[in-house]
C-alpha cells in the first residue's frame, strides 16, 4: 500500500490487488515506529495521522520474574516524533489507502486475489486474479510481490529462498484491559512461559511464545491449563482467561525467519515479509516492509518517469535493469536485522522457554541496561529506526499529471 502511494503520487499506474472485502485482520502487526512517523512528517501527512486512535509507547521494559528490565528509552531518537505507536494495521492500512485515493493514477481493487503469474518470454507480464466478477488478467509493466511470508507471488515466480529457521512460534489472542493494569512492556517471563500485552485502549492484544511446534500438545493439555498458563505469566489477568472460550479464541502465527536469494526477476519484484519474513521479536518486520517499499519507490518512479513515453519493451527493459537496486539497499539492513533477531532467539528466547525455576540473576545484557540507562538508547535506535532508515525522494505530481501518460505496475 506504501509503494503503491508514491508511486501514484509520482505519476505512475498502479492497480493494487487486495484478496480480502476490507482490512480487518485481528492478528496483523501493529506497531508504527519512529521511522515510519518520520516518512509521514516528509510527505507533509504527519499531523493528521497522528490523529489516528493510536497509543504511544516512549519506553518499553520486560518483567522477569520479580526483576523488572527497562529495555528502550526512545525520547533520545533524533526523530519528529519520539515513540512508538500502537495503531491497529487496518486504520494505518485505511489511512494510506484514502490518501492514495486522491491520486487518480492509484486503483485498489478489493476481494481480488492473485492465483497465478502471467509470463511471456520468460517475463513476468502480470497476474491471474480471481475476483468476485470471476477469473480476470491484469497486465502490468512491473509485478510487486507484497503478500506476506507466504507469498504465492513469490512461490510462482521461483525464486529461491534461504530458511534461517526460526526455533518459536506465536499464539495470538485478546483479552479485555482494565484502566489500572500495569503498563505496557516488551514482554513479561516467568517460569518457562512468555507473554506479550499490546495496549489496544479496552483490551489487550496479547501474544504467547511458545516453542516451535508445542501447539497441538498445549492443546491436547486442555483450555483449562492454557489459562492457568497465562495468569501465571501474568498475575494482573487473573479470571480475565476465561474470556477464551474454545481454541477458536486463539490463532497460531508459524514463526519463520528467511530471505530470498534474488528479490527480482525480469517483471517482478518482491519486498517486505514476501523478501525476507522475520521474527515477531521487535515488531520490526513492518518497519523494514514500509522501508523496502520507501526503497523501491525511490529508486524505480524516475525509471518510470523517463520512460512514460517509449514503447512496451524498451520500458520493460528499463525497469529490469533496476529492480535488482531495491535488493541491494536493502538487504544489508534486512541480514543486520535478522542476525538481531536469531541472536535472541538462541541467547534470549530460547533459554527464556526452557526455565523451570525462578530466575536468580539476570543476562548480563540486561543487567547492563538496567544499570546504565544511557546504553537504553542501542536497543530504541535499532527498534525505532532500523538500520539505514529510508526517506521519500520521489516527487509528487498531483493531479495534474495525465493518466494517459504513464505505464502501470501492479502491487
Amino acid at each position: 500500500m506504501v509503494l503503491g502511494f508514491l508511486l501514484a503520487r509520482a505519476g505512475v499506474e498502479v492497480t493494487v490487488l487486495e484478496k480480502h472485502a476490507d482490512f480487518f485482520r485481528d492478528f496483523r502487526g501493529d506497531t508504527i515506529h519512529p521511522s515510519t512517523f518520520e516518512l509521514m512528517y516528509e510527505l507533509g501527512m504527519l499531523e493528521e495521522f497522528l490523529r489516528v486512535p493510536h497509543q504511544q509507547v516512549s519506553a518499553i521494559s520486560a518483567v522477569i520474574d520479580d526483576f523488572t528490565v527497562p529495555i528502550a528509552d526512545f525520547s533520545h531518537l533524533p526523530t519528529h516524533c519520539k515513540f512508538v505507536g500502537l495503531m491497529p494495521q487496518w486504520d494505518f492500512l485505511n489511512f494510506i489507502s484514502n490518501k492514495a485515493r486522491a491520486c487518480p493514477q492509484f486503483h485498489l481493487r478489493m476481494e481480488s486475489e492473485v492465483t497465478d503469474l502471467l509470463f511471456e518470454n520468460n517475463r513476468v507480464a502480470g497476474v491471474r486474479v480471481k475476483a468476485p466478477q470471476g477469473m480476470t488478467e491484469i497486465r502490468a509493466d512491473l509485478v510487486i510481490g507484497a503478500d506476506g511470508r507466504h507469498s504465492l507471488v513469490r512461490e510462482k515466480a521461483r525464486l529461491e529462498v534461504f530458511d534461517l529457521g526460526a526455533p518459536i512460534d506465536v499464539l495470538w489472542m485478546r483479552v479485555s484491559r482494565h484502566r489500572d493494569d500495569p503498563a505496557q512492556t516488551l514482554g513479561r517471563f516467568r517460569a518457562g512461559k512468555l507473554l506479550v500485552t499490546l495496549n489496544r485502549d479496552d483490551y489487550w492484544q496479547c501474544a504467547y511464545v511458545i516453542a516451535k511446534g508445542d501447539f497441538p500438545a498445549i492443546q491436547q493439555r486442555g483450555l483449562p491449563a492454557f489459562r492457568a498458563d497465562l495468569e501465571t505469566v501474568a498475575p494482573f489477568l487473573h479470571g480475565r482467561a476465561a474470556e477464551l472460550k474454545s481454541w477458536d479464541d486463539i490463532q497460531l502465527l508459524s514463526v519463520a525467519v528467511d530471505r530470498l536469494r534474488h528479490w527480482s526477476r525480469p517483471g517482478l519484484l518482491c519486498i517486505g515479509d514476501s523478501a525476507h519474513a522475520m521474527s515477531p521479536i521487535g515488531g520490526v518486520g513492518i518497519n523494514l516492509a514500509i522501508q523496502d517499499a520507501v526503497a523501491a519507490a525511490n529508486i524505480l518512479a524516475s525509471v518510470f518517469a523517463a520512460h512514460a513515453n517509449s514503447d512496451q519493451s524498451r520500458r520493460a527493459d528499463a525497469l529490469d535493469w533496476r529492480l535488482d537496486e531495491v535488493r541491494q539497499r536493502r538487504e544489508f539492513p534486512t541480514r543486520i536485522t535478522q542476525g538481531f533477531q536469531l541472536f535472541a532467539h538462541k541467547n534470549f528466547i530460547g533459554p527464556a522457554l526452557a526455565t523451570r525455576g525462578p530466575i536468580q540473576r539476570l543476562p548480563f545484557p540486561l543487567w547492563l541496561l538496567q544499570n546504565f540507562p544511557i546504553l537504553r538508547r542501542i536497543p530504541a535506535r535499532a527498534v525505532g529506526l532500523g538500520v539505514r532508515p529510508e526517506h521519500v525522494h520521489t516527487p509528487d505530481a498531483h493531479t495534474s499529471v495525465s493518466t494517459h501518460d504513464h505505464p502501470q505496475a501492479t502491487n
